[in-house]
């Protein structure tokens, strides 16, 4: 576990920026993140730290992630099945009034895609952790995030599931983790 002073040691080098900026998109080719539908998204904390383990913290995560449907866009959001364990967030976004999903893939960011919100909801979630222990820029999250467009009913209720047994599966085997983001998209930021 990772306590509140580990915190304070993350500042990223020079190094680690430069090394950062030529990351390709691993999005799906074609399909617009704006588009009506449910994403399964994991955002994880940088280098994977326990964060989450501190009370506080979490209260915060949990506030800033049920704040996403009040986010200003173009689109109707409602959240599904989402849990905050110590190390990443799992939830369910529905984009409910998207655009139609056979539209084309916009050239420019959308507000209301699922980018937005995953980056609207981890800046909010950061500033409030870095105001909370003091601290200005402090890295809490990993670039980017994990998403899988879930395509059916089926997938649906076995993500549901997921989600939910989260917790105990965690207590079980906290490499598990790796082997469900085997199976996602990374976006980077």
């Amino acid at each position: 576990m990772v306590c509140v002073k580990g915190l304070r040691s993350l500042r990223r080098s020079s190094n680690d920026t430069m090394a950062m900026r030529r990351r390709n998109s691993l999005r799906h080719a074609g399909w617009n993140y704006a588009a009506s539908g449910f994403y399964f998204v994991t955002i994880c904390t940088h280098q994977r730290q326990c964060l989450f383990d501190h009370a506080e913290f979490r209260a915060i995560i949990e506030q800033q992630w049920q704040k996403i449907p009040a986010i200003k866009s173009a689109t109707l959001v409602q959240l599904d099945e989402w849990v905050v364990m110590p190390n990443h967030v799992h939830g369910i976004i529905v984009i409910v009034d998207g655009l139609p999903i056979d539209a084309p893939r916009p050239t420019k960011t959308i507000s209301g895609s699922i980018g937005t919100l995953v980056g609207t909801f981890k800046s909010s979630a950061a500033k409030r952790i870095n105001n909370k222990i003091g601290e200005y820029g402090s890295p809490i999250w990993q670039r980017g995030y994990y998403d899988k467009i879930i395509r059916n009913e089926r997938q649906l209720n076995a993500i549901r599931q997921y989600i939910i047994d989260n917790p105990t599966r965690w207590a079980e085997d906290r490499e598990n983790l790796d082997y469900m983001l085997k199976e996602m998209t990374y976006h980077p930021s």
